[in-house]
């Protein structure tokens, strides 16, 4: 089946009021048009957004009451958000909700933080103080598959610590996001957030840009690479999150039917597009079957559909290229031995829907176990020696998150700190809390998101010295 493609032709990228248009991924077709920023107008916009920084970092007190007045606004809007962004992310209508209110918990989070002052004791008669000072202006680059919540972990440190922020949406979700920006910067100073979407070059430009003091990533290794680069010219501060593979490994003492669905829904929320999702299962050779089927019994019952209809637990994938990805993943690991149990096919209905796959009997250098699928996808892999489940997981390029899944907690958890990511997680995955820091390894990035460290990514140390006595 071939997407749909627009009635009309966009015109091209830069040009003076042009549009884009963004397509429904629930049924392929266009359904609203956003605005594609000429890069050449983000000198103008960073420098707005420079002066507006002046006035913004010197009253703390004023951030945190303007980030939770916008808060409020935030979740009142609800209503108006959530049924956008399932419009153009596809995820069910109750995650939009989700969506929504993660977005405004983590803007009062960081509303109540504040940067300490620290004592240098160094044993000379000289006072020294190590105090925090905002970068300037942030640019912040966001992703599809949860368009808000990874905004406002970009924005709300990066304004909570004093900085501007320019905020550039995926151009396969973008309405929301302006949206979003609408709602929270009317309880700002002009010019403090700014929305600009487009097609590239845009986002290159933007990360390129010397205005710029700090640029925070979320999306692919290469594309997160090409923003390294182009931030170096200037020597901008990156922070770069640059998705996982994350494993799950069964102890021999793993109640099966108990985590069944845990496990599942740890894999396949957001209809499996979620960077620290569970992508590959590590099972004991005399327990893989059982967790096969138990798997798959859950793929084949849940409800996919559209995410406004009200049954739905699985919406579409996001986009065309997407999908074909997790099309010639399943297809290769299908070609080199693999079973369905489950799936393994695109559904036959307009849209980009692909049934739930469980996948056993994959080879293990197989690309859907290498690389990561992001999508509605999980192979399941037998092993016999817990050493060698071990060293499977840890042999990626990625080290995103990882879990251990048994009944034993002492020894799920010496097994746990044995994996080689930034999370690990013990009969669950892929659970955050707000305070708490995020960040990955190897390829999955650079920096650190969330908690305390997420507001000090965006300060940098001044440090004042002064004689204890005149001299």
């Amino acid at each position: 089946m071939v997407a749909h493609q627009p009635r009309h032709t966009p015109a091209a990228p830069g040009t003076p009021g042009a549009r884009f248009a963004v397509v429904d991924p629930a049924t392929g077709e266009p359904f609203e048009e956003a605005p594609d920023q000429r890069p050449d107008a983000l000198d103008a916009i960073v420098g707005r957004s420079h002066d507006a920084w002046r006035g913004w970092r010197a009253d703390p007190a004023a951030r945190a009451t303007a980030l939770l007045t916008a808060a409020d606004a935030v979740e009142a809007a609800g209503p108006d958000i959530a049924p956008l962004l399932t419009r153009e992310q596809g995820k069910p209508l109750a995650e939009s909700y989700a969506e929504i209110a993660r977005t405004a918990a983590r803007m009062r989070y960081f509303a109540g933080l504040a940067p300490e002052t620290e004592r240098i004791a160094d044993g000379r008669p000289v006072r020294g103080e190590i105090r925090w000072r905002p970068l300037g202006p942030v640019a912040a680059i966001v992703p599809w598959n949860f368009p808000l919540q990874l905004a406002s972990a970009k924005f709300a440190p990066a304004l909570a610590a004093g900085n501007t922020v320019v905020l550039k949406p995926s151009p396969f979700t973008p309405l929301a996001t302006r949206l979003l920006g609408s709602v929270v910067s009317a309880a700002l100073p002009e010019d403090v957030l700014t929305i600009v979407t487009g097609r590239e070059p845009l986002g290159a430009r933007l990360a390129a840009h010397p205005g710029i003091r700090h640029v925070t990533f979320t999306g692919s290794v290469p594309t997160g690479r090409a923003v390294a680069a182009g931030a170096a010219a200037s020597l901008a501060r990156v922070t770069l999150e640059l998705g996982g593979n994350d494993a799950a490994i069964l102890l021999e003492d793993v109640d099966v039917e108990r985590i069944a669905d845990r496990l599942f829904w740890s894999a396949f929320r957001n209809c499996g597009q979620v960077c620290m999702a569970v992508k590959r299962v590590y099972a004991p050779a005399r327990l893989c079957s059982d967790v096969v089927e138990a798997l798959a019994q859950r793929a084949r019952t849940a409800v996919v559909g559209a995410g406004l209809a009200p049954d739905t637990q699985l919406g579409p994938v996001n986009n065309a290229p997407q999908l074909a990805r997790v099309e010639r993943c399943t297809a290769r690991a299908l070609a080199d031995g693999g079973r369905a149990a489950a799936g393994g096919h695109r559904l036959d209905r307009p849209g980009y829907f692909y049934a739930p796959t469980i996948l056993a009997d994959v080879p293990p250098d197989s690309p859907v176990v290498r690389e990561e699928q992001f999508g509605p996808v999980l192979p399941v892999l037998p092993y016999d020696s817990l050493d060698g489940a071990v060293e499977a997981a840890n042999d990626t390029g990625f080290g995103l998150g990882g879990s251990v899944w048994g009944t034993d907690l002492d020894r799920a958890e010496a097994v746990a700190d044995r994996l080689e990511c930034g999370t690990a997680w013990i009969n669950h995955h892929a659970e955050l809390s707000l305070a708490q820091p995020f960040a990955g390894i190897k390829e999955s990035g650079v920096g650190v998101a969330g908690g305390p460290w997420g507001l000090y990514g965006n300060l940098r140390p001044f440090v004042v010295h002064r004689p204890e006595e005149e001299m």
